[in-house]
């Protein structure tokens, strides 16, 4: 993800890769594992943090708090996938709670 991102103009300040090749493990992850791992990350110049890029990980419940505590704006590819189908849904891409994308400032 960090090449993808990288390649495609934006820069990459910092990035973890747990390399858990079993995607069920992934599924079964802690999410709260999150709020721990995002403080190995050097986000000080960050505009945003992707708490995980995979959307087998349970991340929801990490964003809020991650975000109230650093700061800064969270997301993760299921919270990026959240907003594009309500968008594509003609809903509002709005989650109380699912951190500063499903907030509903962006439309």
């Amino acid at each position: 993800m960090a090449g993808y991102l990288g390649n495609e103009g934006y820069e990459v300040t910092g990035h973890i890769a747990l390399g858990i090749p079993d995607n069920l493990e992934v599924g079964n992850r802690d999410p709260m594992a999150l709020d721990t791992i995002v403080d190995q990350l050097d986000h000080r110049r960050a505009d945003v943090v992707i708490l995980s890029a995979c959307v087998q990980m349970p991340s929801l419940a990490a964003i809020p708090v991650v975000q109230e505590r650093i700061g800064k704006p969270v997301v993760s590819a299921a919270v990026a996938t959240t907003y594009e189908v309500l968008k594509a849904l003609d809903l509002k891409p709005v989650v109380p709670g699912a951190g500063e994308l499903l907030s509903g400032r962006y439309r």
